[in-house]
Order: structure tokens, then C-alpha cells, then sequence
């Protein structure tokens, strides 16, 4: 045979399930799409087309919403652990599960006065809005013995509009750009963590917690770093979650800077004092970087795109 098979995996994408908990008139809601990914003795399907060792992929997306109302939806991850658990324990060609989970947050509408002539703002429990910050992540994967559990966040925009400066930098015959020691600094964040929860033996994180303080963390380091580089402010946002978080080994950020440039207003008589920008959307620098705890090897991939 003059070519043989590689890495290879199938399974169902983007199963879209919302799990509603009715606690009396007071209803929670989580929001998924999860994407399954299974691997394992499946040789036989590509080279023959034998789906003896197949498990259908219409199966995993049933077992999807079955897992929703059989276990609940307690967090991304605890659900995602259950899925990879069920898939790769009950089928014994599927040798490994990968999970991942996108997380979209809803928030309750406050509503008007009590007395109002309709519901009554006491009544109502039930009435949410998409909140609009981030997309919330998770990556599960499980071999049988092992667990990594990479979560994280994308699309989470952020801005300080003072304590940044750029200066200082190599310059060339291309150079145009002027040196900045007062700019606004905004990236759209896009994130990834690594658990050091590896194995049932072990005390697992309390994945809820885990994600709001890591986001607390992160937002602090960045309103709170007066930045001479987005570089510098990537480092202190991965440091501050490590060296608060002891659950976490390894975080990467993929920080695009979006830029905001003074618009020359002189044209017109006007002087521009830091005050009016044009906000360019390309191109744009790309700032990406991994922070581990020392004495910890990376696993997070150098690319997020498919992360």
C-alpha cells in the first residue's frame, strides 16, 4: 500500500443546546454550542468502509441533549467531562474525546416597579438579554486515563483611554510612525488557560468560580498595568491569573491592538488635544504570548484559531 492513514477523528459540530432550570418562578439558562471530536481504532472505515467501529454522529448530538437533561449543565466543563467520560468509557474502539464548548451568557432584564399594571418586576424571573462581553470557552479532552481541560474566552474588547506610551522602538527608512506618550490602548482578548486537574484522583476546580476570577484577574492587570507596550500588559494579565490561581499552569493571549490614531484636525483650525481618534480596524498588530508557572511545559497550541 503506498499511503497509509494519519491522525484522523469525526463526530458532530456545533450542537446547539439551551438548558433551561426552572427553580419555581426563577429560571437559570445556559447556552452552548458543542462541538464533539472522537478518535480510536478507526482504520477500518477509511480504508474499507466497514462503520463497525463507527459510533454515528447523529448519536453524539442525541447524547448531547440526553446529557442536558440527565446531568444538568453545572458549567461548561463539567459537561464536557461528562460527554468525553460517556464516549470514550462506553465505546472501546473511540480511544480518545474531545469536547469543545463555546459558553454565550444571559443576563436577567431588570424590570419596572412592582406595581405595575402588568407582571410586576417581583414576578418576573424569567426575562433575559444576550450579554454582549465575551464568548466564554472550554476545550475538554480524555484518553481513558488522562484529562486537559483548556478553557478561555474570546471577543472580549477592552480599552484604557490614558497610561499607555510607545517609544523607543527600532527605526528605519520606513518608519513613519510617531512615538506616543499618551495613547489609548484597546485589544479584542482572546484567551486560553490549561487546568492542572489531570486526573479523578485529584480535587477538580470549581469551574464556575475558576472562570470569573480568572476574568477578574485579567481585567485588573489591564486597567491597572500602565503599559509601555501591549506586550508588557500581555505579561502582567497572564501573570496575575498564574500567581492568583493556583489551578491554572498555563495561559496564552492572542491580543490584536486595535488601533487608535489622533485625527489631524488643523485643516479645519482645530486643535486636537488627545481628544478625537480615528479607530482603524486593519491592519492591525498581533500580539501573542504563553505565561507558565515555572517548572511547567506548554500544551496550549501556539495557534487559537481552532482552540
Amino acid at each position: 500500500m503506498p499511503t497509509i492513514l494519519g491522525q484522523n477523528q469525526y463526530g458532530k459540530a456545533e450542537n446547539r443546546v439551551v438548558k433551561i432550570t426552572r427553580d419555581g418562578d426563577t429560571h437559570h439558562i445556559k447556552d452552548l454550542n458543542v462541538s464533539v471530536a472522537l478518535s480510536g481504532d478507526m482504520e477500518e472505515v477509511h480504508y474499507s468502509g466497514s462503520n463497525a467501529n463507527v459510533l454515528p454522529t447523529d448519536t453524539t448530538k442525541n447524547t448531547v441533549y440526553a446529557f442536558a437533561k440527565e446531568y444538568g449543565i453545572e458549567s461548561a466543563e463539567q459537561f464536557g467531562i461528562h460527554l468525553a467520560r460517556h464516549f470514550v468509557t462506553s465505546q472501546e474502539p473511540i480511544k480518545t474525546a474531545r469536547i469543545r464548548i463555546e459558553e454565550y451568557a444571559w443576563e436577567r432584564i431588570e424590570t419596572s416597579d412592582a406595581n405595575s399594571k402588568f407582571i410586576g418586576a417581583d414576578a418576573v424571573k424569567h426575562s433575559f438579554v444576550r450579554k454582549g462581553q465575551e464568548t466564554r470557552l472550554t476545550q475538554i479532552t480524555f484518553d481513558g486515563e488522562k484529562w486537559e481541560v483548556i478553557s478561555g474566552l474570546k471577543d472580549l474588547v477592552v480599552m484604557n483611554s490614558t497610561n499607555a506610551e510607545f517609544w523607543g522602538y527600532i527605526k528605519d527608512k520606513y518608519t513613519t510612525l510617531q512615538e506616543a506618550y499618551d495613547r489609548i490602548l484597546a485589544t479584542q482578548v482572546s484567551g486560553r488557560w490549561r487546568f492542572n486537574w489531570t486526573g479523578d484522583e485529584q480535587k477538580m476546580p470549581n469551574w464556575e468560580k475558576s472562570y470569573g476570577q480568572v476574568k477578574k484577574h485579567m481585567l485588573q492587570a489591564f486597567a491597572e498595568t500602565y503599559s509601555l507596550s501591549l506586550q508588557q500588559t500581555l505579561y502582567q494579565m497572564g501573570s496575575r491569573i498564574i500567581n492568583n490561581r493556583s489551578e491554572i499552569d498555563e495561559v496564552r493571549f492572542s491580543l490584536p491592538n486595535k488601533h487608535h490614531f489622533l485625527v489631524d484636525l488643523k485643516p479645519f483650525g482645530l486643535e486636537n488635544d488627545n481628544e478625537v481618534y480615528f479607530a482603524a480596524d486593519r491592519p492591525y498588530g498581533l500580539i501573542e504570548a504563553t505565561i507558565l508557572r515555572d517548572g511547567c511545559e506548554p500544551h496550549i497550541p501556539v495557534d487559537l484559531t481552532n482552540l
